[in-house]
Parts: C-alpha cells; sequence; structure tokens
C-alpha cells in the first residue's frame, strides 16, 4: 500500500515538473506513453481511437521490416548488374536501356531523371512496375515521420516509444493549446521522447507543401474529412512510403448527403448495405486521383472499417507509366432500386497488340434501363476503388507479429480480430451481399450464412465473409446465381402469395436455371470459424463512439457521448472554480434535472 502511494506522489512530482496546476490535470496511460489529459477539454483526446493507434503501430512495424528486406534486396539486385557490367567489353557499344515491362509487356517509356526520387534509397514496389533510386546511397536511414494533425501528440509518443527503428516523428498543429499541450506531454514521456519527437505550430498543408518527398510515413487523422489535405499529404510522402489516412465523416460517405460527398472525395454514394466498404472504396478512389496529378499512384495495404471510421493504408510511388493503369482500378456502381442486385462499370480497359498497350474507355452499358432480375431502375453511383484493398501477405504478416507482442497492444483483443477476419476476405471481390436483405426481398425465412455459403460454392464459385459487416458475404458469384439460389431454397420453404409489383413477386416468378445443391461444403466455414476464434467483438463499454470536440463547454446533453460519470465530473469541476456571481450567468438550462 505504501509502495502505492509512494508512486502516486512521484506521479504527482512529475505532473509538477511540467504543469503549475497540477490539480487540473488527469494523467492518461496508453501502451508505452501517458498524457496529461485537462479537465476543460481544451485538446481533443479519443479514447475509442485506442484501436485506430493500435493497427497504425502494427503497420509501421510491419512496414519498417518490410522497407528493410526492400531495400537489401535493391543493393543485391544492384550489385550484380555492377558486377555485369563489369564483364562486359569496355569497348563494346551501349547497351539500350529496356523499357520497364508490366505482366511481361512493355508499359510505356523509361522515366526522365526528374520524375525518379532521390529522397528513398529504397523502394522497391510490389508491384510490376518498379521505381529507380538515387545512386551511390547505400545506407538506410530510420524512417522519418510525420503526424500531421497533432492534438495531444499521444499518437506521436506511441510511434516514439514502441515502434523499433523509428527515427523522428515531427508532429503538427495548428492550435496554439495543442502544441503546448504536446510539448508538455513530451516533456513528461522523458528523454526518449524529448529525443525523437518534435512539436510545431504550422498549417499541416502548408508543412507539407513545403516538405516535398521528405517523409517516409505520413499520418492523416483529422476531426472529420482529410480531403483538404490529401494533395499536399501525397507529395510529402517519399517513394514507396506509407500515407495513413483516416476519415470519421461517415454520413457523408456513407450515402447520407451524396452532393457533399461528390464535393469533397469526386465520387457519387449509394445507400446500401456494402456502403461502410464503399466508404473506404471512395477514399482510396480520392487519394489516387491527388496522387496521379504528380505523376504518382497508390498501392493500398490495408483498409478497415471500424467502430465510428475508415482508415487506409497505402503506399505511394512515382511512374507516369503506371499511373496509366488507374482507370482500370475505378468502377461506377448501378444499384437496383427494388432488389439486392449491384453491378460494376470498369471506367478503363487495356488492348494488348504487337507487345504494346492501347489504354482504352471501358466497354458499356454493364446494365439494361431495368433491372433484368426485378425489373426497376438502377442507381449509379461512383467512380469507387475497385482493385484490391488489401495486401494479404501484408495482413498475415501483422496478423503473426500482432499476436506475438499481443500485450504490447491496448486494445489487442480488437485489432486480431479484425485482422483475422480482413485475412479471410476475397481479395478480388468488391463490396458485398447482405443474406438478410436478400431475404427481406424475397419475404422469405433465412438460410444459415452456412447453408447458404455452401449452395455458392458447391455452384463453383467462392465466398468469404467480410470485416466490414458480420452478416456481409463476397461473391465472385453473378447476381442470377446468387438468385437462382435463393429461388431453389424458397421452393422448399415456400412464402406467401405478395403484390404481384413487388420485386421479390417477380424474382420468384423466374424458373432457375440453376438447381442449387445445399449439401455442406467443407468450405463453408472459414478457419478461423472452424476454430471459433473471435471475428467481431462487441464495444468495451457503453457510450463507445466519437467523443467530444475540444473546445466545446460539456453540458448534461453529451451524457450519450462521455457518459454521465465523466459528464458530472467535468461540470462539478468547473463550477467549483468559477465564481457565484458567474455561474448564476452561464448556467446552462438543459443542466436542470
Amino acid at each position: 500500500m505504501g509502495g502505492a502511494d509512494k508512486t502516486g506522489e512521484e506521479r504527482k512530482q512529475k505532473v509538477e515538473t511540467v504543469s503549475s496546476d497540477p490539480n487540473d490535470y488527469t494523467i492518461i496511460k496508453e501502451g508505452e506513453a501517458e498524457i496529461l489529459m485537462h479537465a476543460k477539454n481544451e485538446v481533443f483526446y479519443n479514447k475509442t481511437q485506442v484501436n485506430n493507434r493500435d493497427i497504425s503501430i502494427a503497420v509501421l512495424r510491419t512496414f519498417i521490416s518490410r522497407r528493410k528486406e526492400e531495400h537489401e534486396a535493391f543493393l543485391s539486385k544492384r550489385k550484380k548488374t555492377a558486377s555485369k557490367i563489369s564483364e562486359e567489353p569496355a569497348s563494346g557499344p551501349e547497351a539500350p536501356i529496356e523499357p520497364i515491362l508490366q505482366d511481361g509487356k512493355p508499359n510505356g517509356k523509361v522515366e526522365e531523371s526528374e520524375e525518379i526520387s532521390q529522397d528513398e534509397p529504397c523502394s522497391i514496389s510490389e508491384e510490376p512496375v518498379q521505381t529507380l533510386e538515387g545512386k551511390g546511397r547505400a545506407e538506410l536511414k530510420p524512417p522519418k515521420v510525420l503526424e500531421a494533425l497533432s492534438a495531444s501528440g499521444l499518437r506521436a509518443l506511441r510511434y516514439a516509444r514502441e515502434v523499433e527503428g523509428i527515427g523522428q516523428v515531427v508532429a503538427l498543429d495548428n492550435d496554439k493549446a495543442s502544441v503546448e499541450a504536446c510539448r508538455r506531454n513530451i516533456k513528461f514521456n522523458g528523454s526518449v521522447a524529448g529525443s525523437k519527437v518534435d512539436s510545431h505550430l504550422a498549417d499541416a498543408r502548408v508543412f507539407m507543401l513545403t516538405h516535398p518527398k521528405e517523409f517516409d510515413m505520413v499520418d492523416l487523422d483529422p476531426y472529420g474529412s482529410p480531403s483538404v489535405f490529401l494533395d499536399s499529404a501525397v507529395q510529402s510522402v517519399v517513394d514507396g512510403g506509407m500515407l495513413m489516412c483516416t476519415a470519421t465523416d461517415m454520413a457523408v460517405l456513407c450515402g447520407g448527403n451524396g452532393e457533399v460527398c461528390y464535393s469533397k472525395y469526386g465520387s457519387y454514394p449509394l445507400r446500401a448495405k456494402y456502403c461502410h466498404e464503399m466508404a473506404l472504396r471512395i477514399l482510396l478512389a480520392c487519394i489516387e486521383s491527388h496522387a496521379n496529378r504528380y505523376k504518382r499512384y497508390i498501392v493500398p495495404v490495408l483498409s478497415v472499417q471500424m467502430d465510428f471510421y475508415v482508415r487506409v493504408f497505402v503506399r505511394i510511388y512515382t511512374s507516369a507509366s503506371a499511373m496509366k493503369n488507374t482507370p482500370l482500378k475505378l468502377s461506377y456502381i448501378y444499384q437496383c432500386t427494388g432488389c439486392d442486385s449491384f453491378h460494376l462499370q470498369p471506367i478503363g480497359r487495356t488492348v494488348s497488340k504487337n507487345n504494346s498497350v492501347r489504354y482504352l474507355p471501358g466497354f458499356g452499358p454493364v446494365v439494361p434501363q431495368e433491372c433484368s432480375d426485378c425489373g426497376k431502375k438502377y442507381n449509379m453511383g461512383g467512380p469507387i476503388w475497385s482493385a484490391p484493398i488489401h495486401d494479404q501477405e501484408w495482413v498475415t504478416s501483422m496478423l503473426v507479429d500482432v499476436k506475438l507482442m499481443k500485450d504490447r497492444y491496448p486494445a489487442y483483443d480488437r485489432i486480431s480480430a479484425v485482422l483475422t477476419t480482413i485475412s479471410e476476405e476475397l481479395p478480388d471481390v468488391p463490396l458485398f451481399l447482405s443474406l438478410h436483405n436478400l431475404c427481406a426481398t424475397l419475404k422469405c425465412t433465412s438460410p444459415s450464412a452456412v447453408i447458404f455459403r455452401s449452395a455458392v460454392i458447391n455452384a463453383g464459385y467462392r465466398i468469404s465473409g467480410t470485416h466490414v459487416n458480420p452478416l456481409g458475404l463476397k461473391s465472385n458469384a453473378p447476381m442470377d446465381v446468387i438468385w437462382d439460389i435463393m429461388r431453389c431454397w424458397v421452393r422448399n420453404h415456400p412464402v406467401k402469395a405478395q403484390p404481384l409489383d413487388q420485386s421479390g413477386t417477380v424474382i420468384l416468378g423466374k424458373e432457375p436455371v440453376l438447381q442449387a445443391n445445399f449439401a455442406r461444403a467443407v468450405a463453408s466455414l472459414s478457419k478461423a470459424q472452424a476454430k471459433k476464434v473471435a471475428r467481431f467483438l462487441p464495444n468495451p463499454e457503453r457510450h463507445w463512439g466519437p467523443k467530444l470536440r475540444a473546445g466545446r463547454q460539456i453540458t448534461s446533453k453529451h451524457v450519450s457521448l462521455l457518459g454521465p460519470e465523466a459528464v458530472n465530473s467535468i461540470i462539478n469541476h468547473e463550477e467549483g472554480d468559477q465564481p457565484q456571481a458567474k455561474r448564476k450567468k452561464t448556467e446552462d438550462p438543459t443542466c436542470i434535472s
């Protein structure tokens, strides 16, 4: 007991060394970092983002190890090239420069020197197109990180203290109170944090524009939309570097305000069960669009929808020729207004002829004026990113590392569950179906997920779950096959007669072409399901969600966000500080119970 009191006294003394009013602060510990949180909510701190920070640390650890491997591969390749050149006769004609190949075919001209990065010693992409690097730089420097919107600095401090091999971490904020809080927290976390983390008062957009291709990792985690930061962010990342980006404006991205989404992200969202995955794909398409303006392109490593936001991790490369592939990665969506059918319309296509590749507009339309399943009209949305949104090798590697270091992740249970589910997703299938929505359209009882998945597998197609929705199913089976399976199910489980103009009635009025086989398939359960590994966890506590924006006055109407105990303690604390007369003037009628 005496030891605990001593520790509490030491903490108090530690707070006193960095602040003149230690009683106004609460010490918050997350991972190996500690911050001082002011009772008046002057600087934004979000407890629920612990999942976000943990998964970001897992990605950074994997990125640093991959970066080292790529650098060693680059040096080995350069050494072999140098030895080949030295063996050739000096008087021989100069060897022609071979074009960069994609899938074994020429893919445009070799980039000129002005398009070649001189900032990153190694960035050998896993994509077929590889970026050449500056000569004579054999040493791999520790990665430099920019946290563009740092607030309290907790994320930057965790990166500095928990990620091995990390170099300098630059923490920016445009708010004086936030910068003061960040510097106070850097001092509070000791010499390691002090030597690695620098805090600056600056507009993140201006700072990133004036530091082009300087940071190995750039982290954008704004309160709301990241759209205004993307143009400068894609320019400040070195070739082969990482951009980590969060968007919390889910109402906009999921179709609540389609016109606002189009103005911010250049894409029109649709209201459907897959809207959260569509939000991820809209954000990726937007980042790609910004990157393309500077002859750059992105390679997604991990894309996550969890809690109340989406978070994407992409690597950025420079190549004018590889950039031409962007239209092949984007599609428009046609969503039927009557049933759950949706179809994708690729923006571009390629034609190969005589060892050359031509880029042409995509064929269309992919759908008639009226839905071939139920006869209703289509809504059109997009464009969205329709290429893979995860690198499954990265995800598997991250999952192994997270399990080895489970004690170092405060949100281990949640992030391991998310990564497990992502590792089982079909990587090449955009969006997903909802089995309950299909049954709601037909007004029928729902088959179990295992039975439905078995029928799809027995028909010769692939199917998996999705991390976005526990009831979502990804499949490469076309919609006519899906509806045939449901028709066969309804034949064995009849439904009541419905009005003739209902979508379900029209669908069930057609005879199935495919005779579904509902026998239990071996692959109908994923490995995680078979081992009974948790994949979707409940929220750890009540009122779990985005907290109040910094600087807002906290009143009883914020109970749903912060919880009653937090609100009462803050209100009581403020009342104790204020004179009686002033309290009467500023009293909020909503606070009277």
